[in-house]
Parts: structure tokens; sequence; C-alpha cells
């Protein structure tokens, strides 16, 4: 099976200045956003505890088990943190290098089967999609899973379309083993089950004598499953002599199996959950990826477009299916969508569907601003306290609207004023690009402000306290604020003496009957210091603000 409209293999001049272009959007101001809670303060606390303790081979979050996901996202972290210090910057760069090396690893993939236009534009869809933008600089294992996950499945395709039994498509398998194991390493399970699912569903339409020669060659090359084994089974080993039982419950069983089952965490969803969520994900590119839709049968009958269509469908039936639904699971099945939406986009185009895409495309950026404004002009009106109080604080806006203005008019010249010297779609992977500029340089870090400045700042003012002292959470989860006070700071009522970051609303009520003195207080958050529970309730002691 030949690759479709092979042209030659080797990148152009053109293809790795855009990669150099996609790599410099997804480091801007990465190290001003504070760190957001509750994923990648997580995530950020037990990779500080791993550095702090020299244990390599488990992972804690506040002195206790994190059994969430394997290791090596906190591997990654941990070498980043050691090379670069500990900052957002340094604990965020390996998913920075993950969802660009996932990108480009899309472009690598589309230019030898349909040319350099169509592999700029999938790797543009999957660098700017707003959902890659969230994952793609967040402290946590989202985009290294989903590099090791489109890794694999292209392997797996490339192990497919080359002839039998040919060096090419051995060494495809045995890759697509190693990125598995990776992958088993970062997340678990499901980085076998999406790529599995989708070449069997492929093989299973073939003639049975032909699924039945492919099934055992995948089955029965020992070196690819080796690779897997090799990379994953130690950690894994490992774990399970140190922990026992308790790795199985908290790993295996909580977080992959009750997960499915059940709804954990609160995070539940109906069946057509993803219906809704993908568009969203999806965003700038949600009108081609409709024009995608309406061509469906005429990609079904093309043997890769059949592929990408099973591998997008499973995602889309087995996590609908789910009891735990989170939004970033969709982005699974992005890489075949992307590259479909990368050849819609490069071939013919119905004009009414250009003209909604192109206005798209420019109103995007006013939108994201418009919509966080709208949030801070209703943000008195939230119901939860806290994050009233947050939001509620006067803040400046005028950055922020020229920020996005700025997009707008960047995407409106890229397509209309560069027209006829670009082609349509380079034109559109331009205006994206400075879409992604956007929110990673400006809305970001604009959200960061608001939302998670008072915890940063709270730690700070916690490590300024003389001599060393112990600090806790008393009715909060904000793991950030055990990373920027450089400690621990458990989830508990504290002791005489110690710090605790607690509510501002909630104070009164968790501190009754104590006494306690405000050390550092804003837009509802407060650092006290707890000086024990008196015997008859006495007025708190506040001191004066700094």
């Amino acid at each position: 099976m030949a690759p479709e409209h092979a042209v030659s293999a080797v990148p152009g001049w053109r293809l790795w200045a855009w990669a150099v272009v996609v790599l410099l959007v997804g480091l801007a101001r990465l190290g001003a956003v504070p760190l957001f809670d509750v994923d990648e303060g997580a995530f950020s606390e037990a990779t500080r505890e791993l550095l702090a303790s020299g244990d390599w081979g488990h992972t804690t979050l506040n002195g206790e088990p994190r059994w969430d996901k394997p290791i090596l996202t906190y591997w990654l972290q941990a070498l980043s943190v050691r090379a670069f210090g500990l900052g957002e910057f340094a604990l965020r760069l390996p998913s920075v290098l993950a969802a660009w090396s996932w990108a480009v690893a899309v472009a690598l993939f589309a230019r030898p089967r349909w040319g350099e236009a169509v592999a700029l534009a999938a790797g543009t869809v999957v660098a700017t999609s707003l959902g890659v933008l969230a994952i793609g600089r967040a402290a946590t294992a989202d985009a290294l899973l989903n590099l090791w996950l489109a890794l694999t499945a292209l392997d797996l395709w490339r192990h497919l379309e080359a002839e039998r039994e040919s060096p090419a498509a051995r060494q495809a398998l045995w890759r697509a083993g190693l990125w598995m194991g990776l992958g088993l390493l970062t997340k678990g399970p499901v980085a076998v089950l999406v790529p599995g699912a989708a070449v069997l569903l492929f093989i299973a339409g073939e003639p049975r004598a032909v699924w039945r020669e492919r099934l055992v060659t995948l089955l029965g090359d020992g070196r690819a499953w080796a690779l897997m084994l090799v990379v994953a089974v130690p950690w894994y080993a490992y774990a399970l002599d140190r922990h026992g039982q308790a790795f199985i419950d908290g790993f295996f069983i909580r977080h992959n199996l009750a997960r499915y089952g059940g709804t954990l965490e609160g995070h539940g969803g109906s069946v057509g959950y993803y219906l809704l969520v993908l568009p969203l994900l999806m965003l700038p590119w949600t009108p081609v990826l409709g024009l995608v839709v309406a061509r469906v049968r005429g990609l079904w009958r093309v043997p890769l477009g059949r592929y990408l269509l099973g591998w997008a469908g499973f995602v889309l039936v087995f996590f609908s299916l789910s009891g735990t639904k989170l939004p970033h699971y969709a982005l699974y099945g992005l890489t075949p969508l992307a590259l479909l939406v990368g050849q819609a986009l490069t071939g013919p185009m119905p004009d009414g569907l250009r003209r909604v895409f192109a206005s798209g495309l420019v109103v995007l950026p006013l939108a994201l601003v418009g919509g966080s404004l709208l949030v801070l002009l209703n943000a008195p009106g939230l119901q939860h306290p806290l994050y009233r109080a947050l939001l509620s604080a006067p803040v400046e806006i005028g950055g922020l609207l020229g920020a996005g203005a700025l997009a707008s008019a960047w995407a409106a010249w890229c397509l209309w004023g560069t027209r006829p010297a670009l082609p349509w779609s380079e034109s559109a992977v331009s205006g994206a690009l400075g879409l992604a500029l956007l929110v990673n340089a400006a809305l970001a870090p604009w959200w960061g402000e608001r939302l998670q400045a008072p915890v940063r700042h709270a730690a700070e003012a916690a490590r300024q306290q003389a001599g060393p002292v112990a600090a806790v959470q008393w009715g909060l989860h904000l793991p950030s604020f055990a990373v920027y006070l450089q400690q621990e700071a458990p989830r508990r009522a504290p002791r005489p003496g110690e710090l605790a970051l607690v509510r501002t609303d909630q104070l009164a009520t968790l501190a009754a009957g104590g006494h306690w003195q405000v050390v550092h207080a804003e837009r509802g958050l407060s650092l006290i210091r707890w000086h024990g529970v008196a015997a008859t309730a006495a007025a708190a002691v506040t001191a004066p603000r700094p």
C-alpha cells in the first residue's frame, strides 16, 4: 500500500522555518503565567517533592502518595527544573516541547503523502487549536501523552502502508512499540488502547485473509513488544513491589477502571458531551471540520482516510461512554482530524464556507478578549465567594484590548492583504499563529494574574516570615501554594504557631473560638498565623496588612 500522492519525504526549508515559528509562539511568556490549580499545581508540587526527597521512583503530593499518573512526566519536569531552576518556565517546558513535537510529527507525516501545503496546514491545526493551546503549555501529562499517541498511530500506519516484511514496515512497528512504552510511562493503558483500536478497526474492514495476516504480523513481532515492555515494565514492577495493593487500587482501579466506569471527582457529562466540546477545542478550525464531516463518504473510500476516521471515531465513541468526562480526552482524536482538516483547507472549498472560516478567524481574538471582560463585568454576581473576590478587583484592560485588536487585524491582513501572493491555506496558517500568540502572550498571563497571583503572593508572604514555619491549606486545595512556598503544605487544620492559607469568607467559621493573626490578605484569600483555640470564644486579632 504505497503512500498516496507521494512526494519527496525530505522537508523543505519552509517547513523548518514554520517549525521554528511554532516553537517561539509556544515559548512566548511561558514563565509569566502563574501555575493554574488544581492540575498544574499538583503535578508541579509532586515534581518539587521528588527533587527535594531524591526519591525518583515515587511521587507524593504534600507527603501523601500520588497515584494519578505514572512517572515520566515528573522525571521530565524534574530534569527541566534541574536545568533551569524551579519556576513556571521549567515546569511547563516539557509540555511545550511535546506539543511542538506533536505538531511537527503531524507535518512530517503529511508532507510525503500530500505535499508541503497540507503539511503546514495540518501541523498548524495541531499547534493552534484552542484545546492544544491549553494543554500544550500546562505543566501536566496531557501534551506528552498526545505526542506518544500520535507517534504510535502514525507509525502503525507507516507499517500498514509499507511493503510486507520490508525493513520500513518492521522499523515502523518497532518505533510504535517504543512510543507505546513511553505512553504507558506517561499516562497508562490509554497509550495502547487508542492506537491499538485505530489499527484494529482498520484491518477489520479488510478481506478476512488480509486482516488475519496483518493481525499475526502486528501481534507476532517480538521486538516491538519487547521495546514497549523494556521501557514501561521496570517502573511498573518497581511501583508494584514497593507499594503492592495500594498501587493497584490507586492507579489501576481508581484512576483507570473507576474513571471509566463512574464519575470521578465530579467530572461527568451526557453521552453528547464531546459533540459539544470537540468543536470548541478545535477552534478556529471548526468550520473546516464541518467540511470534513460532509465528505466522510469519500474519505472512507481511501485507505488512509478510513484509518484516520476510524481513529477519530473510536475516541469520540469510547470516551462518550466513559463515566468520567474531561474536555482534553477529545484531543486523543485530534491528530487524525488535523490531517483531514489540513487536506480540506488546501483543496477546493465552497466560497461561503471560506468566508465563514475567515470571518471566524478575524473575530475570534476579539471574542476571546470580550468574553474575558464579560466575565469580569459579571463577577460581582458570581455565586462562588472565592471566584467573586478573585475576579471583582479593579484591573487594567487596555493592554488586553489592544492585543486582541492586533491579533484580529493580523488575521484580516493575512487572509485578505496577502492575496493572491500567498495561497489561501498559508494565509490561514499565518493568521492562526497570530491567534495562538495572543492566547499565549496576552490572555493566559492575564487570566493567571486574575486567578492565581494571590496564591503565589500568599506563599511569598509566608516565606518572608522569620524562621522555619509549617504552613497548611485550611479548607482549600490549591497545590501551587506549596510549589511557591517550596515546602509541603498539607490540607488540614493548623496547629498553634503554624501558618494557614484559608478563604477569607470561611475564616470566621473555620476559626471560631480561636486566636489568629492575618499575615497577608488578597482577593478572597488570607494567610493567617494560628495561635490556637481559646477556652472561650475571643475576638480575632488582626495585624495591619502589608
